[in-house]
């Protein structure tokens, strides 16, 4: 014991589970402290605890020694044994000569000089033994790189003042940005030993892209390097397709990220206004890829539809009104007023137009005691979104509620109030149109229905899942913070038996075929990128129990939603 007490003991001269017994052994309980030393003295007679501690002193042993492989052919060794059997065995012997001839145990010898023949370290070609004369000794780097069939992880740029070849950026996860030794700034004057000087950047970049094995670059490192930018952890959700070897404004095709409308994207690097970096959230791929950011994807699309080469954006197409098909699920047309006259043309305004292109998104989890999400239901011809809706809710009337419409028509006898129907006057409904009370609302038979905004908060506020299913024109007023709803697209799943059955219409099956496809195509082309899942219905049960997992998933697991609904 030292002169504060505890047990002095030298880690040099003794193992660690040696050690540990005879620390345990000095442990004995006193008045003031005797259960916090039963605690230390139960811990440290712990067998497990012991058997840890001398996996640890043989795994260091085992590394300074600096272990190789004893023999390069174990395999040879054991044909040498099984060779100089003469004349009886010993029983030692026979089994030996088993094990040796058994072919799991020939498996494992062959394992093992396949391991110890293999060079394991990257094979790199000596250092030049010459630099160029008017380059001092201190400012030139040579750097050396094994790359494999990934691209290097870098752009370049020609300086248009000096000529000379810069690195202009550095992609996260790539190649050079592991290696740590490439730097934004940094001048790059050989490749493999030659010059670039006069070689365009896109040839450099080509000479870089099938390089294999080991490159070697002669730097002239950056006057200043910048600090590594932290990571970013910014998502978001593509709202377009994008592919970058049909994109001739990226500064390298090969390091383009392609995406999907729909995919989550995870931004690590803003340092460029003009292309971020980014990876598809779940990609195993480390290496980041550009993506256009939203500054300059905006600009060029205004530039497009300025030119006449970009269809306007549906958020700027004149609203149409036309008679409800008699596959439509409902059997009234929306009214659209606030959105000007049917015939009234609209001239888009390229200043004032909200393109898709992305939408930053966080994980979302509803709290106890805070409302269920809004579940909102759009359907295509051929759906029949709202039967699905009705046999959730008559399943579960607990746990699911059901926004009650309102409707100018008069009450019969088996209705009641407020449960297949609010019962209201016209002046009344017409008044609610006025100060923006319904998502939606339209006319049948000189009758007035609608859903208001008010019948949905009553569900919601009885901690009962809402299920709306609506036009999808209502999603512009129910996507805010207030409801975060998650909107489901259900589709049909088109064949022709199933046509028959679902459309009871006079013209054949082929044109009810192509009516569906192209409801559906229309539907994912102007409101898919507000959709969170797409739900082929190919029978009834089946979508019922999908749509239910679904549900469930929804209210249990993360989701990802705007990250404005969040900050509001």
């Amino acid at each position: 014991r030292g002169e504060s007490g505890f047990l002095e003991i030298s880690a040099d001269s003794r193992w660690l589970h040696e050690t540990l017994a005879l620390l345990t052994s000095q442990l004995h309980p006193d008045a003031n402290h005797k259960e916090d030393l039963v605690f230390l003295k139960d811990v440290f007679s712990e067998k497990s605890l012991g058997y840890l501690m001398k996996i640890h002193e043989k795994l260091k042993q085992y590394e300074q020694q600096s272990p190789t492989p004893v023999l390069h052919s174990a395999t040879c060794l054991a044909e040498d044994v099984e060779e100089l059997q003469n004349g009886p065995l010993e029983e030692d012997e026979r089994e030996l000569l088993f094990l040796l001839s058994t072919p799991h145990f020939k498996a494992v010898l062959s394992a093992h000089d396949t391991v110890a023949q293999k060079n394991f370290d990257p094979v790199l070609p000596p250092l030049p033994d010459d630099l160029d004369d008017d380059l001092e000794e201190e400012s030139v780097k040579i750097v050396r790189l094994v790359k494999n069939k990934e691209p290097l992880g870098a752009t370049i740029r020609r300086d248009e003042a000096t000529g000379a070849v810069i690195v202009a950026r550095i992609m996260r996860g790539g190649a050079a940005d592991r290696s740590g030794l490439v730097h934004v700034g940094d001048e790059l004057r050989e490749v493999n030993g030659n010059l670039i000087s006069h070689k365009r950047p896109d040839e450099i970049s080509q000479i870089l892209s099938q390089s294999q094995g080991s490159i070697t670059l002669k730097i002239i490192p950056a006057v200043v390097e910048e600090d590594k930018v932290k990571e970013s952890r910014v998502y978001l959700r593509a709202l377009f397709d994008y592919t970058p070897f049909e994109d001739k404004a990226t500064p390298c095709q090969e390091a383009g990220l392609p995406f999907k409308r729909g995919d989550l994207l995870q931004v690590v690097s803003q340092e460029d206004a003009t292309w971020w970096q980014a990876k598809r959230v779940g990609d195993s791929n480390l290496r980041a890829g550009l993506i256009p950011s939203t500054q300059f994807q905006e600009r060029r699309l205004r530039y497009r539809m300025k030119m006449g080469s970009l269809p306007t954006p549906a958020s700027l197409r004149a609203p149409t009104c036309k008679s409800v098909l008699p596959l439509l699920r409902r059997s009234f047309r929306l009214r659209r007023d606030r959105q000007g006259s049917p015939g009234e043309p609209q001239t888009p305004d390229a200043n004032h137009t909200d393109f898709l292109i992305y939408e930053e998104v966080t994980h979302y989890l509803p709290r106890p005691g805070e409302r269920p999400r809004l579940i909102v239901l759009i359907g295509s011809l051929g759906a029949r979104v709202t039967e699905l809706k009705q046999k959730v809710i008559t399943e579960n009337p607990r746990r699911y509620g059901l926004a009650v419409p309102h409707t100018t028509r008069a009450r019969k006898g088996h209705e009641r109030e407020g449960v297949e129907y609010h019962f209201i006057t016209k002046a009344a409904f017409e008044s609610d149109i006025q100060n923006g009370k319904f998502i939606e609302y339209g006319e049948y038979k000189d009758n007035l229905y609608g859903t208001s905004l008010e019948s949905i908060h009553r569900v919601l506020d009885q901690n009962k899942v809402c299920l709306v299913d609506v036009q999808p024109e209502a999603l512009k007023t129910l996507r805010t913070s207030e409801f975060k709803p998650y909107v489901i697209f259900v589709r049909p799943h088109i064949s022709f038996p199933e046509i028959t059955t679902i459309c009871k219409c006079k013209f054949p099956p082929e044109e009810d075929l192509h009516e569906l496809k192209q409801s559906a195509e229309r539907m994912d082309k102007s409101y898919g990128h507000w959709v969170d899942y797409v739900l082929v219905k190919e029978d009834p049960v089946s979508a019922l129990a999908e749509l239910q997992v679904l549900l469930d998933r929804v209210q249990m697991e993360p989701q990802w939603v705007p990250g404005s609904w969040l900050r509001s």
